[in-house]
């Protein structure tokens, strides 16, 4: 497995766009590329700047204060910004909640204050991790399935490196919003912390275009 380094999001997502059609498998509908790690240097460095890809800032701060409300009803997300998209009314349940709202994860059972506490009183922690898909609630899943494992957290050099463990990944919408909200919590927590921002680590166990979107 190869592991790269890369300056910001957008250096990672311009690599990927054009390796995984060549070196990618056919998988289900895609072209995937399996067991990808690289590190982001500048995690606060968010935007996705290619023109084919037309990242919308606007939406991805949207979710972003979705997922600070913690609320898993895409009424909320609606509310913030002016509209539901079509995917998420698509995996939404009768209620019109979403098990992959991952600010509902992050503060089920308080898993953010407490990755706080933990990190405050012992810089040398290896608890500070957050789970998000659990195997145990797969019946929950009928509508939607995270595609998020767990988050952790450990500090180095005062400086809090921020670890992303992915069971799937689509390059094009997933990667590209869901870098942007693990880089906003990692902000979060070093504020509520006090360290300074280090590095992001993403591993993504299935990293995939869909055919649609092969150049």
């Amino acid at each position: 497995m190869r592991e790269y380094k890369f300056k910001n999001a957008d250096e990672a997502f311009n690599f990927y766009y054009g390796v995984i059609p060549y070196e990618g498998e056919r998988f289900d509908n895609t072209f995937a590329m399996f067991n990808q790690g690289f590190t982001i240097e500048n995690p606060l460095d968010r935007m996705i700047t290619n023109e084919a890809r037309n990242f919308n800032v606007e939406y991805a701060e949207a979710e972003w204060q979705w997922y600070l409300s913690g609320d898993p009803s895409i009424q909320k997300l609606g509310e913030i910004y002016g509209k539901v998209p079509q995917i998420w009314k698509r995996m939404a349940d009768s209620l019109g909640n979403v098990r992959s709202n991952y600010g509902w994860q992050w503060q089920r059972n308080h898993q953010i204050d407490k990755v706080v506490a933990m990190l405050k009183s012992n810089p040398e922690t290896r608890q500070a991790a957050i789970s998000i898909y659990d195997g145990k609630e797969i019946d929950t899943y009928r509508n939607d399935t995270p595609c998020t494992y767990a988050v952790q957290f450990t500090v180095l050099d005062n400086k809090l490196n921020m670890s992303v463990y992915m069971r799937s990944n689509d390059l094009w919408y997933g990667f590209c919003n869901d870098q942007y909200q693990f880089a906003s919590l990692q902000e979060l927590i070093a504020e509520r912390t006090g360290y300074e921002m280090g590095t992001y680590y993403h591993h993504a166990h299935n990293l995939h275009l869909y055919n649609n979107k092969i150049i």
